[in-house]
């Protein structure tokens, strides 16, 4: 298979990932996907048949973007495909859309991650944040008459780490993205840090903008993304050019 770009990090392939990944001869660390969830009338927005089976014969850690209408429609094909559930997070944006006027604005998406054989073998690095309350701690100490004396029996000891919440927030991509369904890094560093370890191999295989491929490498993963548009590819290949010139300078 031609590359439509690549570096010594990155590889971006042009065309349709149900045809490009068994071509590969690749197993992947973890895939990342963003497929069209398939709830609009929009002709972009069509649930690729047959996906979840390809990258299940590359990989057996699998983020994907969805909403739960999506999950509740193709959940029997995830399960066909041998993929199992191992937890959800929520992405909240600071602003969404609505189909609806009558419902609750949504503004939220919700990544789910999925796993295929034995928890276990399957790579998982759960990101830690520093911002656990600092608390005090009271101690028994030996009375002082005893002959020990120390310092008062009240200790304030830091929060320090503490496991990343499930809800995340971060500012969605409106008027900042060169694909419309972009994703910001600070929601894909903590699934890739999370699923693939360092200097391992990230695939995605609906690259759109490329923003999980220029993450992953960042966070010192190889990838590999694939995209089936072409305008969309040539977009990414640029950005891609950009940042490979500026992080040389």
């Amino acid at each position: 298979m031609e590359p439509y770009w690549a570096d010594e990090d990155v590889t971006l392939y042009l065309g349709d990932c149900r045809e490009i990944l068994p071509a590969l001869g690749v197993t992947a660390d973890c895939i990342i996907a963003d497929p069209p969830y398939g709830e609009t009338s929009l002709a972009w927005d069509r649930w690729p048949e047959g996906w979840l089976e390809a990258v299940a014969d590359v990989t057996r850690s699998l983020w994907c973007f969805g909403s739960l209408r999506m999950y509740l429609e193709h959940g029997p094909e995830f399960k066909a495909a041998g993929w199992k559930l191992s937890q959800d997070i929520i992405w909240e944006k600071h602003n969404g859309s609505s189909l609806f006027n009558d419902r609750f604005k949504r503004v939220h998406e919700q990544p789910t991650h999925w796993y295929r054989g034995g928890w276990a073998s399957v790579y998982h690095e759960t990101p830690v944040t520093n911002d656990a309350t600092a608390r005090t701690v009271r101690r028994k100490f030996k009375p002082a008459q005893w002959g020990e004396i120390r310092p008062g029996q009240y200790a304030s000891e830091d929060g320090g780490p503490r496991l990343m919440r499930s809800v995340i927030a971060v500012r969605s991509m409106h008027g900042r993205a060169i694909h419309r369904t972009q994703k910001p890094p600070g929601i894909l560093e903590p699934m890739i840090t999370y699923a693939c370890p360092p200097g391992g191999l990230f695939i995605d295989p609906a690259a759109g903008s490329c923003s999980s491929l220029v993450v992953a490498r960042m966070t010192g993963r190889r990838a590999i993304g694939i995209e089936l548009h072409e305008p969309h590819a040539e977009a990414a290949a640029r950005w891609l050019s950009q940042m490979t010139l500026g992080e040389a300078s």
